[in-house]
């Protein structure tokens, strides 16, 4: 048999092929018969051995091809699923991930994920980790980075069919095989939201504004008329008053009416549209000025800059605004630390989103952000000294936004603030890229 198949040109293969594989060969060839029978030699072999022989050199020709398309389907298969937009987890039923394409580690941040519990990557208290149970929910997540990052997250079951063999009759012959449906792992689908929840979180928060300036301007003149006429009347009962309480009662009076109008003064200019005058400006000068002038108010805490600073279009004086109140509110953080107190302004250029960004950071070694406080930093009015008006933060995220740009917050784990302005270093027509965010690192 052998030395007819060698004859034959066929080898050992289709021989073994057709031991193991049984009488199978004969089943595929029914489904699948060529286009031409007599490929398989029956009509010149009279000889059953020879003709057995041809046939089985065909299945095993079939049976390559087969296994090359399978290849084929496998390799397609791989292409597409690293090259989809959309992260793709697949977890074993005891919670490990088998699988995790470029997309999911981008978003999730992570390298190497494979084998991995899906847990233990992502944390026991992540909502990532809580909702297996979830098919579809929206999520926040924060990267090991700091980032915080918004998930579209979509879990499905996968589930195989198990025929179970049982016998719910004793007086059965033999055993009923029935079908049970065992879930056998999860795939978990993500897409980043971030970019489009910021950008509606950006809407309403344009929109708000808008309203707010259009009732604060009606509103802001009655309480200037009515502080008017106040310290109107305080000015003459000082004029007129002899020395004594009545005197230091007006001066009291005076001095608040004072404060309350640079407070309604700073809510009109920050209620105001901002009207932006675009020119060429080299970040790395403006910093060391305002480096500078923060150093002469506040000599007791050490103030430098590093990184890479580029030339970016902006409005100077409202740039310069921006890191004024940055940069004052760390050496405000870093007061009672005496000369160890660090105030330090870097710049880096990174690309998000396909586009160039000029990334500003001002960060100190303070006592940081109590976290109850981080979520609401960059609210209008809201501030945790006693003296101030708690609209410096909220002018930065408005001059940061209307650059097109973003204002993030975290604190440091070892310690101390940092707040990162972003700036496109070109301006383009196209919506904002973030919002203002406030994180833990």
């Amino acid at each position: 048999m052998v030395q007819l198949g060698r004859r034959l040109g066929l080898g050992l293969e289709p021989l073994k092929l057709m031991r193991i594989e049984g009488g199978r060969e004969r089943q595929y060839l029914e489904r699948h018969p060529p286009a031409d029978p007599g490929v398989l030699g029956l009509e010149d072999h009279a000889d059953p051995a020879l003709a057995d022989l041809a046939q089985e050199r065909e299945l095993a020709r079939l049976h390559r091809s087969e296994q090359e398309r399978a290849r084929e389907s496998e390799r397609i298969t791989e292409e597409v699923t690293r090259n989809m937009p959309t992260g793709l987890l697949l977890l074993s039923a005891k919670g490990a991930i088998t699988s995790a394409n470029p997309a999911a580690e981008t978003a999730l941040g992570f390298t190497g994920m494979q084998y991995r519990a899906y847990s233990e990557v992502l944390g026991a208290d992540s909502d990532l980790s809580n909702m297996l149970t979830i098919h579809r929910a929206e999520v926040q997540y924060i990267k090991p980075s700091g980032d915080v990052r918004q998930l579209g997250v979509t879990i499905s079951p996968i589930k195989r069919a198990v025929p179970n063999y049982s016998r719910p009759n004793t007086d059965a012959p033999i055993a009923l095989a029935t079908t049970d449906i065992k879930v056998i792992g999860a795939l978990c689908l993500m897409s980043d939201l971030t970019e489009l929840t910021d950008l509606q979180r950006q809407i309403r928060w344009k929109e708000n504004l808008a309203t707010l300036g259009e009732m604060s301007a009606g509103i802001a003149h009655e309480f200037k008329n009515a502080l008017a006429t106040i310290s109107g009347y305080a000015q003459m009962i000082r004029h007129e008053a002899p020395a004594g309480d009545l005197l230091e009662n007006s001066e009291k009076i005076l001095e608040q009416t004072r404060a309350l109008t640079h407070v309604v003064t700073e809510f009109l200019r920050f209620a105001r549209p901002l009207e932006l005058s675009y020119e060429a400006v080299p970040v790395g000068a403006l910093i060391d000025r305002v480096a500078e002038e923060i150093q002469e108010a506040a000599p007791g805490c050490i103030i430098r800059a590093e990184g890479d600073f580029m030339e970016i279009p902006c409005d100077e004086a409202l740039l310069r605004q921006a890191l004024l109140n940055l940069t004052r509110n760390a050496a405000e953080a870093v007061r009672d630390r005496g000369a160890a107190g660090r105030v330090t302004i870097s710049g880096s250029v990174q690309d998000r989103l396909g586009r160039p960004w000029q990334r500003l950071a001002v960060s100190d070694n303070g006592p940081g952000i109590p976290d109850q406080d981080l979520s609401k930093i960059f609210l209008p009015f809201y501030t945790t000294k006693s003296e101030g008006t708690g609209l410096g933060l909220a002018v930065v995220q408005k001059v940061a936004m209307q650059h097109g740009g973003a204002i993030e917050a975290r604190n440091h784990t070892d310690g101390g603030a940092e707040f990162i302005l972003w700036l496109p270093l070109r301006q383009e027509a196209l919506p904002q890229a973030f919002a203002p965010v406030a994180t833990r690192a």
